[in-house]
């Protein structure tokens, strides 16, 4: 009997999951299968698949017409991995926590007090942070007794300088812990760790990042220590985004306020389902879909995500210093070459200079030998970085002797 790590990453509708096994005389934890339940409550779709990347044909059908909440969907994926993979002991889950708030800075093994304490972030995070306890209560109901652990989106972040993370607001605000955290911290800390192993050599001094999906945001990286990312105090920061509006004039906020009569949620609702990609185009939050498309608002919506972009990136370059790597993660900047090759080209002043054809191939190298600047693509893996910090804390606490 092997033991075994599930990772959890639950959204307000969705459910990812990965399923480790882990080893004590090997460094990493070793992937034996992940999947996806969307359409939580509505139209449940079920996505699994083995370490080797093949889809399980056929696995998700048996039990789905049952999964109506998160903690009906936590059940289905034990009781699936348990026939899948009987000779797995689950030792430990580990779950993404999009808000760690200023107190939370590495990791940690969930403790009553402590999810008083995520409790109280959920305000600051209002469409991930609920969703993200939900899973680690579901886990609760179906065994007390097995150890959690919560990993945050925020703690990449939290060594950056000061200066970064103040917003120029009364300092009673930033007493109450209204001030930049940064998001995608998991994806940010994976990046930072694979580069090397794909170019081959030391970490770049200066590196950005960018994530770039339904949620985008860049991470400028000094010494392998985030100095500056886009998104701050809320995930509506920076980028345009699929449906997120990204930076606004909070001058336009108070414009609908005040001509519209628009209430807080009417606000909410705005710039978080109904902008950025979305918006702009009126036909779609899809990156693929708008690339698809003949449509005139779909080539605006296009052409408007890689400005923000590129505009963002002159930001970070400037608190860096300059750029020496740039690597693209998350589903856009895994899986679009035009989205690349735009930004890319944008830069060309820089003397970064596009390799087309392992472009169209999505990399991993995909500038030429003579450009000034790396540039890589490379699939992020969060879920991988969640199992890693799992174990260690396990490792680490009374409750997992190895």
């Amino acid at each position: 009997m092997k033991d075994g790590i599930l990772t959890l990453n639950a959204g307000s509708s969705s459910l990812k999951f990965a399923l480790f096994c882990i080893d004590i005389h090997e460094r990493e934890p070793s992937l034996l299968i992940k999947g996806q339940i969307a359409g939580i409550g509505t139209a449940v779709r079920i996505k699994l698949w083995r370490a080797d990347g093949e889809p399980v044909e056929g696995g998700g059908d048996v039990g789905r017409q049952a999964i109506t909440t998160h903690q009906n969907a936590l059940s289905w994926v034990l009781d699936w991995l348990q026939t899948q993979v009987a000779d797995v002991k689950l030792v430990g889950v580990g779950h993404r926590v999009v808000h760690g708030g200023s107190d939370q800075r590495f990791p940690a093994l969930v403790t009553p007090s402590l999810m008083e304490e995520l409790e109280a972030l959920c305000t600051l995070a209002p469409h991930h942070q609920p969703h993200n306890l939900a899973a680690i209560r579901a886990v609760m109901v179906k065994d007390k007794t097995l150890p959690q652990v919560a990993c945050f989106d925020t703690a990449f972040h939290a060594a950056q300088p000061p200066l970064a993370r103040r917003l120029p607001l009364p300092r009673r605000y930033q007493q109450q812990g209204i001030q930049r955290y940064g998001f995608h911290g998991l994806s940010y800390e994976y990046i930072v760790d694979a580069l090397p192993k794909y170019s081959g050599d030391e970490l770049p001094e200066r590196l950005i990042v960018a994530h770039l999906g339904n949620g985008a945001s860049l991470c400028g990286v000094k010494n392998g220590v985030s100095t500056i990312t886009t998104m701050g105090f809320s995930t509506l920061d920076g980028v345009m985004m699929g449906t997120r509006s990204g930076a606004v004039d909070p001058g336009v906020l108070l414009h609908l306020m005040r001509e519209e009569n628009m209430t807080e949620a009417q606000l909410s609702d705005l710039v978080y389902n109904q902008c950025g990609l979305l918006g702009v185009s009126g036909i779609s939050s899809d990156m693929q879909e708008l690339l698809n498309s003949e449509d005139a608002n779909a080539r605006e919506a296009i052409e408007l995500f890689c400005y923000s972009i590129v505009q963002s990136m002159g930001a970070l370059m400037a608190v860096l210093g300059g750029v020496d790597a740039l690597v693209f993660t998350g589903g856009i900047g895994e899986h679009a070459p035009l989205i690349r090759s735009t930004l890319c080209r944008k830069l060309g002043w820089l003397g970064l200079r596009l390799d087309e054809a392992t472009n169209s191939h999505n990399g991993p190298l995909i500038s030429t030998s003579g450009s000034a600047i790396e540039a890589w693509v490379i699939p992020t893996d969060e879920e991988l970085v969640i199992a890693r910090h799992t174990n260690h804390v396990l490792q680490q606490s009374a409750q997992y002797a190895v």
